[in-house]
């Protein structure tokens, strides 16, 4: 692990359209995602929206393991807290809940973030992950604490 600072990455001072802003998101969201093939379809500070293949993701029954759904629900809901922050800031994760309602063998899941409350330093997203077929695989909120970079 290099002690070298980095350059922490935040959002431009004008969007881009969502989708574009999607498309760099997939591809520069960093290890965990990259590794847990998440895509994001839309990226905008109202809602965020993203999908990850259930196969590579389970646990030993082959079900959607519940930390991917927790991985998945945390990354829309910090890229909406991050684009509620606005340019220089960043947003941290400091409570993530989960109600898982239905396994998942095959196919993907889907997130969809939306704000709950938004402020000056905090921010909280409720986070819907369905199954292909539309239908609730877990419920999330995710509270994030928004900083200078």
């Amino acid at each position: 692990m290099s002690d070298e600072p980095h350059e922490v990455p935040s959002w431009p001072e004008e969007l881009p359209p969502p989708e574009v802003a999607a498309a760099a998101m997939t591809d520069n969201q960093g290890a965990l995602g990259a590794t847990m093939s998440i895509e994001y379809l839309h990226v905008a500070p109202d809602l965020v929206t993203a999908r990850m293949p259930v196969l590579g993701n389970t646990q030993p029954y082959g079900l959607l393991h519940g930390g991917a759904s927790g991985v998945l629900a945390e990354s829309v809901g910090s890229i909406a807290a991050s684009l509620h922050g606005g340019p220089g800031r960043i947003a941290l994760g400091i409570e993530l809940n989960l109600s898982h309602h239905r396994g998942v063998r095959e196919g993907f899941v889907h997130a969809t973030a939306t704000p709950l409350s938004v402020g000056r330093t905090l921010a909280s997203f409720a986070i819907a992950i369905t199954d292909d077929q539309d239908r609730p695989v877990c419920t999330a909120r995710l509270t994030c604490l928004l900083r200078d970079a």
